[in-house]
């Protein structure tokens, strides 16, 4: 399983936009990231930014996510959403959401605490 996360800015007059559209995400939008193999999708938001979260268990990523991007109610979907979004600053040139680098990970029993 490969765990993938994204940074994307929100307009601020656009949130309570965003938030309903996500409050019922259509269903079809659902199954096709199921098709491509993505699975515990989060989106978070805090200060403008949203964050995404989701574990990849296919063989080919990128090719996931191009099929994914060919998707007709996919497509519909981002006319919907993508108004309300911006890409951060340091997105390169055509990056919406911006791929960003886990520096840690812990996945099991241990201890109660802080990890910081």
């Amino acid at each position: 399983m490969r765990r993938v996360a994204t940074v994307i800015r929100l307009r601020p007059e656009k949130e309570e936009e965003y938030r309903a559209l996500h409050a019922e995400v259509w269903p079809d939008v659902l199954a096709a990231l199921h098709r491509a193999h993505i699975s515990n999708y989060s989106i978070f938001l805090r200060d403008g930014l949203l964050f995404g979260y989701y574990e990849y268990g296919g063989d080919d990523l990128a090719a996931d996510l191009a099929r994914l991007a060919e998707d007709e109610v996919t497509r519909r979907w981002w006319q919907l959403t993508d108004p309300c979004q911006q890409p951060v600053a340091s997105a390169t040139e055509g990056e919406w959401w911006a791929p960003m680098e886990e520096v840690f990970h812990h996945d099991g029993p241990g201890r109660h605490g802080s990890a910081g």
